[in-house]
């Protein structure tokens, strides 16, 4: 089973208290998957179409917990022959009291005209409406991928009014969400891990997002991890570079000047080097005659890579 699908399978057992955030996720999914006829601005009929039976059984659901619908048309067919599975239409019209369902929800003519209609803003003025309408937009046009491959949660609608006005619900929450075209379609997407463990909080997801967290809390560690690893390994192949081109320095001062010329301290950390080339600066020091510390041992290095480089004893 795909991640989505178990949060879409959580939030389909999720329905709210109040009747006007009923409303709100009821307006959301037919925003989604929904046709809207109007004779002026009264609706004269409304159609949802699904092949998630699940979605169309949850939204049959709230019609009858909010306007005590018992009977409506409902369709069950092959969308093609090559299909696997059957869509569902939920069909309402005039005998069924669909322009006073039209009015509840706020359904209006969508402004930019498109696939023509809109809901308007007020049906989630509520913080609790906006949780139900990201859920009830989720439920219909939403996904989300396996955060174990990656982190990326989108809702696609059919025309960009419709996108912006979900966008702006997911901003009231502190979520950034962009908006890009698609062929025909506007999908709103986020791809921040910690912003989409916000959204299942907000769309009352909690199991999936404890499992969400699970896999984000690994990542991190791992990430962690590797971080330190690197770290060190690039620490260990500056630390081998240092060591060789100190032993070079002092293989030339041996060869062509002679240790004897050197100051008695550069004379000693030279034959310590030699003598232990892997030793770290620290080790060197506590080696010394007088021990030093590691910028000590460091300054007396440079001193016989300057040596080194000049070509006479300093």
């Amino acid at each position: 089973m795909s991640f989505s699908k178990k949060v879409k399978d959580e939030l389909f057992d999720r329905y709210p208290a109040a009747r006007h955030c009923m409303l709100a996720e009821l307006a959301a999914m037919t925003l989604g998957c929904g046709t809207v006829v109007f004779e002026g601005d009264r609706v004269q009929e409304l159609e949802i179409c699904t092949e998630n039976e699940a979605l169309a059984r949850k939204y049959f659901t709230l019609l009858q917990k909010i306007f005590n619908i018992v009977d409506v048309e409902i369709r069950e067919r092959k969308p093609n022959a090559q299909a696997k599975g059957n869509a569902y239409s939920i069909i309402l019209r005039k005998e069924d009291g669909v322009e006073r369902i039209g009015r509840a929800l706020k359904l209006e003519h969508a402004a930019s005209g498109g696939d023509g209609f809109c809901v308007n803003p007020l049906i989630a003025q509520n913080t609790c409406c906006k949780r139900a309408y990201i859920r009830g937009g989720f439920l219909a046009g939403g996904s989300l991928s396996d955060p174990k491959k990656a982190y990326h949660f989108e809702v696609v609608f059919s025309a960009l009014e419709k996108a912006e006005q979900m966008k702006q619900i997911f901003q009231s929450f502190l979520i950034e969400a962009k908006v890009i075209r698609r062929k025909k379609y506007f999908v709103l997407y986020v791809k921040e891990g910690a912003q989409i463990v916000d959204l299942l909080n907000i769309m009352e997801a909690h199991l999936a997002l404890m499992e969400l967290e699970n896999v984000r809390i690994l990542k991190e560690v791992r990430n962690d991890v590797n971080r330190q690893v690197n770290c060190e390994a690039a620490n260990i192949t500056k630390t081998v570079k240092a060591a060789a081109k100190q032993l070079e320095d002092i293989r030339y001062i041996r060869d062509s000047i002679g240790f004897e010329k050197l100051p008695e301290g550069l004379r000693e950390i030279a034959k310590l080097r030699m003598e232990y080339p892997e030793a770290s600066l620290k080790e060197l020091g506590e080696m010394l005659s007088v021990p030093l510390g590691k910028s000590g041992v460091n300054h007396r290095l440079k001193r016989l890579g300057e040596i080194a480089e000049s070509g006479k004893a300093m």
